[in-house]
Order: structure tokens, then C-alpha cells, then sequence
């Protein structure tokens, strides 16, 4: 129990006498009566009999609660005649040789470092010790925050570094802030960017859907699907895994670091890339053919989709220099604390594209009256459509101008590039971009089995088998990746990184292990969901296309199902190599998975009919990512010392995949026997999709309780709560 130094307080025996007039005994304020005298042989009981053991003649010198608390045992008191002489006031006094003076109440203890040095009692570390019951007193962990310090001037000369006289004003107090200031914010950025990721990808499907309505799922589609993936490609090879994963870290450093606050580094970064890739896209537009042939050798071959998929490129390719600068704009105001605006503005494009596409559809009719294909689509159809992608990305980017200024960012074009470590930054970005390079050529490849397998399929009278039914189904199938997979590990990469930095790997196993197993509570069925159901989910989301097509397309959904949970587990295991600040295992590892997707897409595209083919590279993806799981799990677990929880992590897994199997079972034969009665189109397959949701969560969730997964318990247990059960 400790109190703040107190200057008039005696350090011992050896206080100033007391003033004439005086009678002996009588106390003297603000000094310590001396002790009666003891024997010099036990000087542990030289207090036992004294007459008044709790110094009721000065309250202020002893407490009753801190002398019985007191441990005798393990700071024993020093000899007699040993005790320093009391420094002048608010003088630190000097460190003492022996132990505390068991005579005086709160002996003033020496400052200890902030940080993990600090030191705890018992031999506990300072990163990993919680306290329990107390943690609010102890560690500060609650949202309130602490306010000002009355008795800060009494122990002001005790800081580590001297100060100044000027440095000896007192300060203001800074206004108390709300309660649960910094988790409060958390919070709210937190569900302010889950909600624009959710409302960004039901628009992204809106935007799908009104696509498929005007131009079909078949090979008109292919080839704008083509033509719209091309600038994405380049941008993310060109500069957007380097700019995600080195040159960000170093604009929120320089921010932090930089007198102007980063303004400076951040105006020299949006130049650069600006003229980066201002550049690129005058070449890859020029080069527009010979991108569209090497995506495509079925389309090259065609002179008619040829014409069309160049004339989708030089619209489209323009969109990958308003990606670049709606990236840096977004991350200038993450780093300033602005979230919202990033994860917003891409539904200001998928808006705009559903608009044209609306307007394709006013103008020139849907895809079930007309059937368009490259041969009927007029130049005017595709400048609209062209044009419209274009002013999509071009709105997003330009609306971030506005939270910028919000924010207290001036945009200013800035060329003094050199000596202001955007080399340095770019020469670390090496790993990276071999890593998108190995995950930019396995897509090629899919691309070009995709294309061709589709164009010969829809000859044959199967539309949705190729590129485009690929990608409306991976579309669907990455939606809860993205918004539950995402979402634990963006609260848990904190921690991790923290770990890690401390050297904890226990810290960072337990943390790897509690994000497996949270999001597989919600991934593992998904999956099975994806399995039992893809087929009426994609006849009721694009029956517009016609019902065969959407089927067509709910099978390639179901061939992607069961590969969620090895996606999922792959990219959380992944931020575990991160937090340790390697990026070059994340590239093997990734060159292992392009390799096992491309080469058995490939046998899928040799072995199976041309309307099946597509379906096969739907499973060699999850099969690819299933063998890289494989491999990152033996390598984190080598470089976490031989244990990453895989026995808790394994049985989590096993139970749910147990509780899944007769749930999915059951939706799936209550949706079959619906769509036999009812029929394919909205309404059966509404009706299927209903009932078969409803069959899948009873069964799993009796299963689930039946197995006792804690997991699924916890978050049941948490839902319940938040609803008020």
C-alpha cells in the first residue's frame, strides 16, 4: 500500500526536535513519534509494547489496515541506527540500502519503466499477467478512462529524466474523456465497416444480377467478364499488393513520426502512383489485343468476340488509375482514423453499374426477349456499357475528395520522390509482388480453360458453364470469407502482431487457434449450405439468365461448397506468418496453391465434358487450397516451437463437419423434393431455399448440442444476451 511522497514526513528517528514549549511525549505534527525503546537484540518487537502500536497521536503516520496487511516475513526491517536522514522537501529521496522502515506508513517506492519492463511481483510477465477482479485498478483495461492526478506535484521530482522550471508549470488537465472512449471507437469503426462490407456486397449482387439480365451468363458476358478482370490483374500485379502490404505501413509511420503529420509522404505516394499507373494504362490500352489473347485464346480465335472483348478493354482498362487512387485516398484516411469512407464508396459504383446496366436494358431490351450476343450487340450497346463500368470506379475514387478535406488533407502533386524512402519501401515489396504474380497466373489459366470450355459448352446449348458462371459463383461462395472470416481476424491481427513483436508464441498459437475455431463456427456450415443448396440459390438469384443456365451455375456453386473451410483456414493460418513480418513463406505457400488449382483445372478441362469442366476447376480450387493449408499449418507449427493447438483446433472441426453431414443431408433432400413439386423457377425455388435453410440450422444445431461444441455454445450463449434471453 502505497501513498504519494510526502516531504514533511520523517524518514526515522533522526526528525527535527521538537520546538521549546513542548512537553516531552506530546507529538509534533507531520513527524513521527520516535519508538519507545526496544532491546538491541530483537529489534522485531521493538515496538510490541508500545503504548499506542497505530500512532493515534498522528493519524496521518500509520494506518491500522496497512500494519496488519504489512509482511513482515518478506521485507524485514533494517538494524537500528541505519535509517536515512529526511532530504529537503519534494526532494527524491535516495534508494535505500536495506529494506523498508517498518515504522513509516507507505514508504515511497522508486518509479518503474513503462512497458513490458515493468516488473511484477512473483516472477509474472508483464505481457501475458491478467488480473482478475481488480483489472480495472491494476492495468487501466476498462473503456472509463482515469482522470487527472491530484497529488501529481508531490511526486513530480521522482520522474526518471529532470525538468525544467518551465517544464515544472503546472499544466491544464485534459477534458476527461467518455466513457468507453478508445473501445467505444473501436466498436463503432468496426461496425461501420462491417456494414458498408455488407452493403457492398448485396449491391455487388444487385449488380450481378441486373449483368446477367441484360447480357445473359453466356459468351457476351464471357467476354465482358474477360475485359473487366484485365485491369484488376494489372493493378494488383503492378502496385496494389505493394502498396496493401509496404508502402501503407510506411505512410501510417510517417504519420505518425513526421512533423506534418505525413502530409508530405502521403502527397509523394498518391503522385507516384498516379503517374505509375497513369502510365501503365496508356500501354495496356494500346496493348488491349494482346491482353484480350492471353486471357483468352477461345475469344482470340473469334473475330466477332474479338471485336467486342477490344472494345469492353479500352473502356474497362482505363479503371485500374482510379483503383490505385481510391486505395491510397482510403488508406490516408484510415490512417487519420477515417474508416468509413473506404468501405462505402464502392457502393456508389456498384450503383452507377446497375444503372447502366438498367438503362442497356430500357434501351435495348432484357437477355430473355433479345438473347443478345456478340453478333447482335450494337456499338452503341457497348459504348453504354463501357462507359458506364469506367464512370463507376471513377466515381468511387473522386468520392473520397470530400472526407479528405473533412479530414485536413490537402491532395498536392508532389515529384520530390528521392531520399524520402519510397525506394526503400518499393525494394520491400519484391515478396509481394511474386506473390501476386503466383496467384495472377493460376487465374490465367482458369481464364483460359474457363473461356474455352464455355464457348464450346454454349454451342451445344449449356449457357453459364464458362468464365462467367465461374465467377458469379466464386462471387457468392467468397461472401462469408469476407464478412465473418474477415471480421475475427481483423479484432485478433492486433493481438497477434503484438505477440509476436513480444516474442509470446503461446500468445500467438492461442490466438491462431481461437480464430480458427470461432470462424468455423459459422464457415463449416456455410460450406455445407453451399453443397445442399447452390442449386436453388442460383435459380433464384439469376433465373433471369434462363433456369438451365442458373443451374448450370448452382453447380459450379456446390463444386466450390466444401473448399470454403480449407479458403478460410488457409487465410487465417496466413496471419500468423505476418504477424512474425515474413511475407516470403506466404508466397511459396502460394505458388503451391496456384500450382495444384491450375494443374488439376487442367485435368478437369482434359477429363470432363466441356459442360462439367468448369464445375471440376470450382473443386481444384478449395482441392488447391486444401494441400497449402496443409503446408502453412507444418511450417507455423515448426516456427512456433511443435504446437499450434491442432488436437483443440482438429476436434472443433471434426464435430462441426459431424453435425453438418445429416444437416445438409436433410436441406438437401427437402430442397430436391420441393423443386420436383414446384417446379425451378422463383417461386420452387424460393420454397427450396426456405425449407432447406430451416431443415440445415435444426438438425446442425440439435446435432451441435448434442456433441457439446463450445464454441457454438459461446456465441449462442452471446446471441441470447444481446437479444435480452
Amino acid at each position: 500500500m502505497n501513498a504519494p511522497y510526502n516531504g514533511d514526513r520523517a524518514q526515522g528517528t533522526g526528525g527535527p526536535a521538537p520546538s521549546q514549549g513542548t512537553a516531552p511525549g506530546t507529538p509534533v505534527p507531520g513527524q513521527v513519534p520516535a519508538p519507545a525503546p526496544a532491546p538491541d537484540h530483537d529489534p522485531y518487537v521493538q515496538d510490541a509494547y508500545d503504548h499506542d502500536p497505530y500512532r493515534s497521536q498522528d493519524l496521518s503516520a500509520q494506518d491500522p489496515v496497512a500494519e496488519v496487511l504489512y509482511d513482515r516475513a518478506s521485507h524485514p526491517p533494517p538494524p537500528p541506527g541505519t535509517f536515512q536522514e529526511p532530504g529537503p522537501l519534494y526532494a527524491a529521496p535516495a534508494t535505500p540500502v536495506h529494506g523498508p522502515d517498518p515504522r513509516v506508513w507507505a514508504q515511497t517506492p522508486p518509479p518503474e519503466p513503462d512497458g513490458p519492463s515493468r516488473h511484477l511481483p512473483y516472477g509474472d510477465h508483464a505481457t501475458t499477467t491478467q488480473f482478475v477482479g481488480v483489472d480495472s485498478l491494476v492495468t487501466g483495461a476498462t473503456d472509463d478512462r482515469p482522470g487527472p492526478d491530484a497529488f501529481a506535484h508531490l511526486y513530480r521530482d521522482q520522474q526518471a529524466a529532470p525538468r525544467t522550471p518551465a517544464e515544472e508549470a503546472p499544466v491544464a488537465a485534459p477534458a476527461p474523456s467518455k466513457p468507453a472512449g478508445r473501445a467505444a471507437g473501436l466498436l463503432k469503426s468496426s461496425a461501420l465497416m462491417a456494414a458498408g462490407t455488407i452493403v457492398s456486397r448485396i449491391t455487388g449482387f444487385l449488380r450481378t444480377l441486373v449483368i446477367a439480365g441484360a447480357i445473359g451468363v453466356a459468351t457476351l458476358n464471357d467476354s465482358y467478364q474477360v475485359a473487366n478482370t484485365l485491369p484488376t490483374m494489372i493493378y494488383v500485379l503492378v502496385g496494389g499488393g505493394a502498396l496493401n502490404s509496404v508502402f501503407i505501413p510506411q505512410l501510417v509511420r510517417a504519420m505518425k513520426n513526421d512533423e506534418d503529420g505525413g502530409e508530405a509522404y502521403a502527397n509523394r505516394l498518391l503522385t507516384l502512383v498516379m503517374v505509375l499507373l497513369g502510365a501503365v494504362t496508356t500501354i495496356c490500352v494500346l496493348a488491349a489485343p494482346l491482353f484480350i489473347g492471353m486471357m483468352s485464346q477461345k475469344i482470340a480465335d473469334d473475330p466477332q468476340r474479338m471485336d467486342v472483348a477490344v472494345a469492353f478493354a479500352h473502356y474497362c482498362l482505363p479503371t485500374m488509375f482510379f483503383m490505385g487512387v481510391h486505395v491510397v485516398l482510403g488508406q490516408i484516411l484510415n490512417a487519420r482514423g477515417r474508416f468509413g469512407a473506404m468501405m462505402w464508396t464502392p457502393v456508389l459504383n456498384n450503383i452507377v453499374v446497375i444503372a447502366t446496366f438498367g438503362a442497356f436494358i430500357w434501351a435495348f431490351g432484357g437477355f430473355t426477349s433479345t438473347g443478345v450476343t456478340e453478333a447482335g450487340i450494337t456499338p452503341e450497346g457497348v459504348r453504354l456499357l463501357g462507359l458506364g463500368t469506367l464512370l463507376g470506379l471513377a466515381v468511387q475514387s473522386l468520392a473520397m475528395i470530400p472526407y479528405l478535406r473533412d479530414a485536413g488533407f490537402k491532395p498536392r502533386l508532389r515529384f520530390d520522390w528521392k531520399g524520402h524512402g519510397l525506394g526503400k519501401a518499393a525494394g520491400l515489396a519484391k515478396w509481394t509482388f511474386f506473390f501476386v504474380l503466383a496467384n495472377q497466373i493460376g487465374l490465367v489459366v482458369v481464364t483460359q480453360l474457363a473461356t474455352w470450355a464455355g464457348g464450346v459448352a454454349d454451342k451445344q446449348g449449356h449457357g453459364g458453364t464458362g468464365i462467367t458462371g465461374y465467377n458469379y459463383a466464386l462471387l457468392l461462395w467468397q461472401m462469408p470469407q469476407a464478412i465473418i472470416t474477415v471480421s475475427v481476424m481483423t479484432a485478433v491481427l492486433p493481438r497477434i502482431s503484438r505477440s509476436a513483436h513480444d516474442g509470446d508464441a503461446a500468445a500467438v498459437r492461442d490466438d491462431i487457434s481461437y480464430g480458427l475455431r470461432t470462424s468455423a463456427v459459422a464457415i463449416v456450415p456455410c460450406a455445407f449450405a453451399f453443397l445442399a443448396l447452390g442449386v436453388p440459390m442460383a435459380t433464384l438469384l439469376y433465373f433471369k439468365s434462363g433456369v438451365e443456365s442458373a443451374q448450370n451455375i448452382g453447380f459450379i456453386l456446390m463444386a466450390f461448397g466444401l473448399g470454403l473451410i480449407p479458403y478460410s483456414v488457409q487465410y487465417v493460418v496466413l496471419r500468423g506468418f505476418y504477424a512474425y513480418e515474413d511475407t516470403r513463406t506466404p508466397f511459396y505457400n502460394t505458388v503451391i496453391v496456384a500450382a495444384v488449382n491450375a494443374g488439376v483445372s487442367a485435368l478437369a478441362f482434359v477429363v470432363l465434358p466441356a459442360r462439367w469442366a468448369v464445375v471440376g476447376m470450382a473443386a481444384a480450387y478449395g482441392l488447391g487450397y486444401a494441400v497449402g493449408v496443409g503446408v502453412a499449418w507444418r511450417r507455423l507449427r515448426a516456427r512456433l516451437g511443435g504446437d499450434l493447438d491442432g488436437a483443440h483446433v482438429m476436434r472443433t472441426y471434426t464435430r462441426l463437419i459431424g453435425a453438418c453431414v445429416p444437416a445438409a443431408a436433410v436441406a438437401g433432400a427437402v430442397a430436391y423434393g420441393i423443386t420436383q413439386w414446384l417446379g425451378s423457377g422463383p417461386l420452387g425455388s424460393t420454397a427450396a431455399l426456405v425449407a432447406g435453410l430451416i431443415a440445415l440450422a435444426a438438425v446442425f444445431l440439435a446435432a451441435a448440442k448434442r456433441m457439446r461444441i463450445e464454441e457454438l455454445n459461446a456465441m449462442v450463449g452471446m446471441v441470447r444476451g444481446r437479444m435480452g434471453r
